[in-house]
């Protein structure tokens, strides 16, 4: 019996594109309209309408995607920042399903989680300012999977399954980011309480996160967001989809179409 697809909005976290998704969305497409657009202020995406910015105003950004596509309620999943954009979407009531991957956000201003993630993203930040003037060189070295897996080690286990194409993709979106993380990961933001819930909202940590410190994140997203339903995707690192895409596709599928 055929079925009317339902839409899927798959959100990627900071210095990415919408392009991260590429593995996990023909594991998606046979149930949902999968649409993998790009944060506002990174490569391939709309400007920025204002410095400094905050998420609120990539949120309104993604709003207007929304609305320019007719997307009214999607299944909304969100990796990292795109994670928090997630559950904000969800605050305003653009979200029938919320999948949160490791979501960034659950800190409070200064302590030692947000430190933590802004140390970590820093690093990335600086490997895109040493590939913009190298980046033949930078090419070539990423051929090699131990120089994939040493280079993107915060960021996966397995780095080295990533092929050469798609790790210099990948600098090119650090390179091509125009949003200074530290408007987002230096200043006082970060995610509100919620409850009770708009819709349904999963949170999925990363067992092997070098990003994101679980152990601290946790239990402040279980006493902000309580109703929350919590998992923990074995053997992944921060950006789930270089490890796994089977398994972040079937943890996204178990929230937005159960059975």
């Amino acid at each position: 019996m055929a079925f009317e697809k339902s839409s899927l909005v798959l959100m990627h976290g900071i210095l990415m594109s919408g392009d991260g998704w590429q593995d996990v969305v023909p594991l998606l497409s046979d149930r949902h309209r999968v649409y993998t657009p790009t944060t506002a202020g990174h490569r391939g995406g709309p400007a920025l309408r204002r410095s400094p910015t905050k998420v609120a105003d990539l949120v309104d950004a993604m709003e207007r995607y929304l609305d320019a596509n007719g997307l009214e309620r999607p299944h909304v999943v969100g990796l990292s920042l795109g994670g928090w954009m997630a559950i904000e979407l969800a605050r305003r009531g653009r979200a029938a399903t919320v999948c949160a991957l490791a979501p960034a956000g659950f800190w409070s201003p200064g302590d030692r989680a947000q430190a933590h993630v802004t140390k970590k993203i820093h690093k990335f930040v600086a490997m895109g300012r040493l590939a913009r003037p190298t980046r033949p060189a930078v090419a070539i070295a990423l051929k090699s999977a131990t120089v994939r897996r040493l280079s993107f080690r915060d960021a996966a286990r397995h780095a080295d399954r990533m092929t050469g194409a798609r790790a210099i993709e990948a600098v090119d979106d650090i390179v091509g980011c125009t949003l200074d993380v530290d408007d987002i990961l230096g200043s006082g933001e970060h995610l509100a309480s919620l409850n009770p819930l708009p819709c349904p909202v999963t949170i999925a940590w990363s067992s092997d996160d070098a990003i994101v410190p679980v152990s601290a994140c946790d239990p402040i997203a279980r006493e902000r967001i309580p109703q929350a339903t919590f998992t923990t995707l074995p053997a992944v690192g921060h950006v789930p989809m270089i490890d796994d895409p089977e398994l972040v596709a079937r943890t996204i599928l178990a929230v937005t179409a159960p059975g």
